[in-house]
């Protein structure tokens, strides 16, 4: 398995390209409808893949969490995901895909892992609506594979968020800088319905407007309009928008893409640009900066997003005390 993964590192040129390698693997056979589903997650967002440790149980986790194993002597929290998706099956999950995104790093327990596919963002759909509502939101995006299968591309910001209690914390948005400045226009995009709650939740807190999209495809279609609008009132797309907040990882249209055809269109390329992703690494900061991202902030870091923003939509003003 170790084999599966080694050229990882290499595998950063294609970030910007409008491309993602997505690492498949199964949590068995459902026995409720007898069907073995393909799930696949970003390879950026995957460490190692090996046999699961020992693993020590921990009071007071969540259900789907199995305890905490040590690796290279750090405690890594292991998720079991069939039990998070509410897949029931009693095959074993003696897989664990140690991820690292958002700072953190966690084991997922699996039946198998398959194989690494490379595709074109494009070909991820975004899920229809009845899959989503079945799947309880955990599914971000869809493609299909050439033997037929489905693959689901798994919101693991949504797995971190919810078994860690992370965005429980009303404390992380206290420390938020208030603006009150509804003048202001935050246009952003993600796929993850975890993190535009806590996008919108940021933006509320700082008192500014916003307007949210889906993914990049979306993102560029709605500027466009934005920009039409704006153009029949005699105005300019930046009298109209202030900021744009913008994910990595979307499907039909990644962060990288959207970030090119603002930069290189007349009518948005005064617009800063700041990428919010859970992508985290160097490269991929690199590479923002390479396609004309202005700033840079992780996710789930609320105060400093709002301080990143606010420092933008002030151009120079000196900014408020934080809410305390």
């Amino acid at each position: 398995m170790s084999d599966l993964l080694k050229s990882i590192d290499a595998r950063t040129k294609l970030a910007g390209t409008n491309k993602l390698e997505i690492l498949l693997f199964s949590l068995g056979e459902d026995s409720r409808t007898g069907r073995r589903e393909t799930f696949g997650i970003n390879v950026f967002k995957v460490r190692e893949v090996m046999r699961t440790p020992s693993i020590t149980s921990a009071p007071e986790m969540p259900s789907a969490v199995e305890g905490m194993v040590s690796l290279r002597g750090a405690l890594v929290p292991v998720v079991d995901l069939a039990k998070y998706a509410k897949v029931k099956s009693d095959t074993v999950r003696d897989i664990m895909i140690v991820t690292e995104y958002n700072g953190h790093t966690q084991g997922f327990l699996v039946e198998a892992v398959d194989t690494i596919l490379r595709l074109d963002w494009s070909q991820m759909r975004v899920p229809p609506e009845m899959l989503v509502a079945e799947m309880g939101g955990l599914v971000t995006a869809v493609t299909e594979l050439d033997d037929g299968r489905l693959v689901m591309m798994m919101d693991v910001e949504k797995v971190l968020s919810e078994t860690t209690r992370y965005d429980d914390d009303e404390l992380l948005y206290r420390s938020v800088t208030m603006l009150n400045r509804p003048e202001c226009m935050v246009f952003f995009a993600d796929d993850s319905s975890v993190a535009r709650k806590q996008i919108e939740k940021t933006l509320q807190a700082m008192g500014v407007k916003y307007v949210g999209t889906t993914n990049g495809r979306q993102a560029w279609e709605e500027l466009e309009k934005m920009a039409d609008y704006a153009r029949s009132i005699d105005k300019t797309p930046a009298e109209m928008i202030n900021l744009i907040l913008t994910d990595i990882e979307m499907p039909e249209m990644d962060g990288y893409i959207l970030t090119k055809k603002i930069k290189s269109d007349p009518r948005f390329s005064e617009i800063p640009v700041i990428m919010h992703s859970s992508l985290s690494g160097m490269s991929n900061q690199q590479l923002g900066k390479s396609v004309g991202v202005d700033e840079y902030v992780a996710k789930f870091e609320p105060q400093k997003l709002s301080e990143i923003l606010a420092r933008r939509l002030l151009k120079g003003e000196a900014a408020p005390p934080a809410l305390t």
